[in-house]
């Protein structure tokens, strides 16, 4: 009687992580360490960089101007934008602009009350997004919006912050920055604006492309009169002083 061949048993392929020496891994963890070195040196410059010199055009606009074919938008400094624009996106966006530092945690502890259905960004998280960052709920963009948030407040003054803002906004589709807003929706330069078209312009934010200063709705016109009064009782309480010349 014939005997039946024994089947041979395949070796398992060694883990390639497992195989290696560990002369290799630290090899490996310095290349990586190196890397993320890098890419906090890489932003860390451009947050200095920035803090004096205005941002280019960012990833969201870039987008933006392929999908439109080109955007308005046209840079002014803080001196250049009447006041009150400054103090009715405080009053829209972030009211204690000037008394955090970087996180509002008032905010951030109702948002979590509410279930999530409320916004907690603030200004500066907006800023970060808009000049260092991407559009989109990633946790690698919130993480890096975590790190770079307080990086910008240590080193950038609020005005500037509020500046580059102001700025970098959009505030109807391919409309960006204050003061190609007050052109395309009044006609008038930044300084010029009043107070109730400071208010209208900051009412459409964060939703420009679902909202109108120059048509707006029922709920613009609501969110305008309630920024009106913010503004003033920023200015009356002295929640301005951060940003006010």
């Amino acid at each position: 009687m014939a005997s039946t061949p024994r089947k041979s048993r395949k070796t398992p392929a060694p883990d390639p992580v497992l195989a290696l020496t560990p002369s290799r891994r630290r090899r490996i963890l310095r290349l990586v360490l190196r890397g993320l070195a890098g890419v906090a040196g890489f932003f860390a410059l451009l947050v200095l960089l920035f803090s004096f010199v205005n941002p280019p055009v960012n990833i969201y606009q870039v987008q933006e101007s392929i999908r439109l074919g080109g955007l308005e938008r046209e840079w002014v400094n803080f001196e250049d934008i009447a006041p009150v624009m400054g103090r009715s996106a405080v009053a829209a966006e972030d009211a204690n602009f000037c008394l955090h530092w970087g996180f509002d945690l008032t905010a951030i502890r109702a948002a979590v009350a509410e279930g999530g259905n409320r916004g907690a960004s603030t200004i500066s998280q907006q800023v970060v997004k808009n000049v260092f960052l991407w559009h989109g709920r990633t946790w690698l963009r919130k993480a890096m919006e975590g790190v770079l948030t307080p990086a910008v407040e240590l080193i950038w003054s609020k005005q500037r912050i509020l500046e580059v803002y102001l700025n970098v906004a959009e505030f109807d589709e391919g409309v960006f920055g204050v003061q190609a807003a007050a052109r395309h929706y009044f006609n008038v330069d930044a300084r010029n604006l009043t107070a109730l078209q400071a208010a209208r312009l900051a009412a459409v934010l964060p939703d420009p492309k679902g909202r109108s200063a120059s048509n707006p709705s029922n709920f613009v016109r609501s969110r305008t009169r309630s920024i009106i009064s913010g503004a003033e009782t920023i200015a009356a309480d002295g929640r301005d002083a951060c940003f006010r010349d």
